[in-house]
């Protein structure tokens, strides 16, 4: 099984139609059907439950389309890299970043940077910590924003020297909209959404204190953005990163005591970097 059976396959996935997917590759459909049914015998396992019209992924066609993706992004990443590797610096350096106030320090750096090396790109993935963690362990990834504290005992990393603020998200008629700060005694019996990530929830918490016990969890999130519309929507009011945002129907209010943190970019010990990466690398360390 090489890459191009993997593209085919990712291909006929993505279409849902083994014709749509064979117009796309510019193959003819007998021969895509040929090199799907190759993959089936070679794994020993259907991948496709076949219609009149369509085609739906099995339970192990799913798993490949995982596997798949990574495999083929990867190889794309590397092929780059390599045919970039000599003469002027270009390239492109991938980032994973969180939604945390750190990253208008990296836009800034970023655009320092190109005014130095104009042929490097950079290429911005946005998600929760843990989904840009694992990225950077497959190479998808260079660096990572991530919000502190974070387990960086297989990372470098450097300091945004950025306050992350915390705050609390609450619907526009809600009664703490108008209140200057909100306490955790506030939350006493009140429906509460709190961060999905384990050192985030931590921190909310501990905030709470011994007023935890008596809020309603009513859910979890780890974006301020998708929590948002559950707090509009009514479901609790939000701890969560204050990221500057404005949401519909949702008012920030401060929280007192205050919770501040900061903000690292994290990159992987012992590993071999692109060019591009490794120069921004350095760049960011000084």
């Amino acid at each position: 099984m090489d890459i191009r059976l993997l593209r085919y396959f990712l291909a006929v996935a993505e279409e849902g139609n083994i014709t749509w997917a064979a117009q796309l590759l510019q193959i003819s459909q007998p021969t895509l059907s040929r090199q799907i049914k190759q993959m089936e015998d070679e794994l020993g396992v259907p991948l496709l439950v076949r219609g009149n019209q369509s085609v739906t992924l099995t339970p192990e066609g799913r798993l490949l389309r995982e596997r798949a993706q990574t495999i083929v992004s990867l190889a794309d990443k590397t092929a780059f890299e390599l045919q970039h590797a000599d003469g002027e610096l270009e390239g492109e350096v991938a980032i994973g970043c969180g939604e945390v106030q750190g990253m208008a320090w990296l836009a800034k750096k970023m655009q320092q940077f190109r005014a130095l090396h104009e042929r490097v790109q950079f290429a911005l993935f946005s998600s929760s910590a843990d989904i840009i963690q694992m990225r950077i362990e497959q190479g998808l990834l260079d660096l990572g924003l991530l919000l502190e504290p974070a387990d960086t005992n297989r990372y470098e990393y450097v300091s945004t020297h950025v306050q992350e603020h915390w705050t609390a998200l609450v619907p526009n008629d809600h009664m703490f909209a108008g209140k200057s700060a909100l306490t955790p005694k506030d939350l006493r019996g009140m429906q509460v959404i709190v961060p999905s990530r384990r050192h985030a929830k931590s921190a909310a918490t501990s905030w709470l204190g011994p007023y935890y016990d008596e809020a309603l969890v009513t859910g979890h999130s780890n974006l301020p953005t998708n929590a948002a519309a559950m707090v509009a929507a009514g479901l609790g009011v939000c701890l969560c990163i204050d990221t500057g945002a404005q949401y519909s129907g949702v008012t920030a209010v401060p929280l007192y005591p205050p919770i501040n943190t900061g903000s690292i970019v994290v990159w992987k010990k012992q590993s071999t970097p692109s060019a591009a990466a490794a120069e921004f690398i350095r760049f960011l360390r000084g």
